[in-house]
């Protein structure tokens, strides 16, 4: 009897105590199933970009659309003033993010395929406006796709308990690898003779990535929409109601230099590959390994990128908002400085050194320019805030930027003939480049004035490292 009572009062416990380490064993693995399954959105997100986004111009000088460039990586800005926000309104409202997010990416792939295939039909007779036309299509598709991956990332790891801060930071970092291995796929895959970053090839591999990524965008977990009550207006969602901070001279100032600075951030991606490419027409150079592997040696720029995030809260610490943000304006001026006086021979040490100090010059900007956002607006316009940010930067002065340089290279380089002619106006276009960033680097140090020197936390440091811009709006983060 005292032996049935024993086991009576036991085993239940024991029963509760095995039940408990089951349920909490599942839990782990659901976690840890939910992050490495994000990882590979994060992985495919950036992979469809990096197939195409440094290699184009190579293409387009290859097949006489050289003149051309700039449009093809402006339109990139234009599209973001509008689409990510139009995009974010219908995943807040009536389409599921994930759902949302794989629609974006089915029309994106089939644009940028539909550009491929016109491109292999044309027979090297390929016309700049249906290839643009496409482009353009696939392109306004895929830059709302970056917020909604993240949408759907935090969404996951909110009702998987996760904390976002601590646990979105390495999902994303593979983000930056898939945009690596992209790269290198396309500078060493080959069809015949004829390397990928050289060929419509690399539209079909981003195409094709695309449509993988909008299969795969089904299987996330399932995104709520908002609540009547948390819904919010176009303006809100473009950031159009921080036009107000205008009023005041301190943030008036500092949009101003965003949006001067913003000018210099796609200058590389549009003409770096086509420019070291360039040295193989001349015999010195044309054997050398950077000039036949241009997007190769242009992923250390991503690979600085990485790494310096790590520096950022040290900087910040140590120098403060105004101090950080002119170590990225005058790395600006070295970046451009290097490419000038750097070739894929003897001199491939100063093209290494402009990939090192990209990364100074994209992450500290954005970065610490997000900080500076956050902690000078209101809790009722920081979203919007940081919306405007975005569209100043990567909208208006990126298109500004990819532009005004499209007319500096034109008359620099793409009116002389190909060889010594064509290097030289190309040191003169990187020279020019440096002397605007330099000139925008010493008006920021005499005009902008911070009284404010608040200590920026840890965790808001790590939080706005990885965080993109809100409701859908594209954050600096090329590549």
């Amino acid at each position: 009897m005292l032996y049935d009572a024993i086991l009576f009062v036991t085993l239940p416990d024991i029963r509760h105590i095995y039940y408990i380490a089951y349920r909490t064993g599942l839990n782990t693995i659901n976690m840890k199933g939910i992050k490495t399954r994000l990882a590979l959105l994060s992985f495919l997100e950036f992979a469809v970009w990096g197939a195409y986004l440094i290699s184009l111009g190579n293409y387009l000088s290859r097949i006489g659309l050289a003149k051309e460039i700039g449009w093809f990586y402006a339109v990139q800005g234009i599209v973001s003033i509008v689409m990510p926000g139009v995009v974010g309104i219908i995943a807040d409202r009536w389409i599921q993010a994930q759902k949302m997010l794989s629609l974006c990416h089915l029309l994106a792939g089939m644009f940028m395929g539909a550009a491929g295939a016109y491109c292999a039909l044309a027979d090297g007779a390929v016309e700049f406006g249906p290839l643009f036309a496409l482009y353009t299509c696939s392109v306004a598709f895929f830059m709302p796709t970056i917020g909604l991956a993240n949408s759907v990332a935090y969404s996951a790891l909110n009702n998987a308990g996760l904390d976002t801060v601590k646990h979105f930071p390495p999902i994303r970092v593979f983000g930056t690898i898939g945009f690596i291995v992209s790269m290198l796929f396309v500078n060493f895959a080959k069809m015949g003779d004829m390397q990928f970053q050289q060929s419509y090839y690399q539209l079909f591999t981003s195409g094709i990535l695309s449509l993988l990524l909008a299969m795969y965008a089904l299987s996330m977990p399932k995104c709520p929409t908002a609540a009547p009550g948390e819904k919010k207006s176009m303006a809100e969602a473009l950031g159009l109601k921080a036009f107000t901070l205008f009023k005041q001279k301190k943030m008036a100032v500092f949009f101003l230099f965003s949006m001067l600075l913003g000018v210099s951030l796609q200058i590389t991606n549009s003409y770096g590959n086509t420019f070291i490419s360039s040295f193989g027409t001349l015999t010195e150079y044309s054997e050398t390994w950077g000039a036949k592997n241009a997007n190769a040696l242009i992923s250390l720029s991503q690979i600085s990128e990485t790494l310096c995030i790590l520096l950022i809260p040290f900087c910040l610490k140590r120098f403060g908002i105004k101090g950080v943000m002119l170590m990225s304006m005058f790395a600006w001026v070295f970046r451009f400085a290097f490419f000038g006086l750097g070739n894929p021979g003897a001199g491939v040490g100063l093209f290494i050194a402009s990939m090192i100090v990209y990364g100074i010059a994209f992450d500290f900007f954005n970065v610490s320019g997000s900080l500076y956002v956050d902690k000078q607006t209101d809790s009722s316009l920081r979203s919007s805030a940081q919306g405007l940010f975005m569209i100043m930067t990567n909208g208006i002065g990126a298109t500004v930027g990819t532009l005004s340089a499209q007319a500096v290279v034109n008359h620099f380089v793409f009116t002389r003939p190909e060889g010594a002619e064509q290097i030289a106006g190309w040191e003169t276009s990187w020279f020019i480049f440096a002397a605007y960033a330099l000139a925008v680097a010493i008006l920021f140090w005499i005009i902008f004035r911070d009284d404010h020197k608040d200590t920026v936390s840890e965790s808001s440091i790590r939080h706005d490292l990885f965080d993109e811009a809100p409701d859908g709006l594209v954050s600096g983060n090329d590549a």
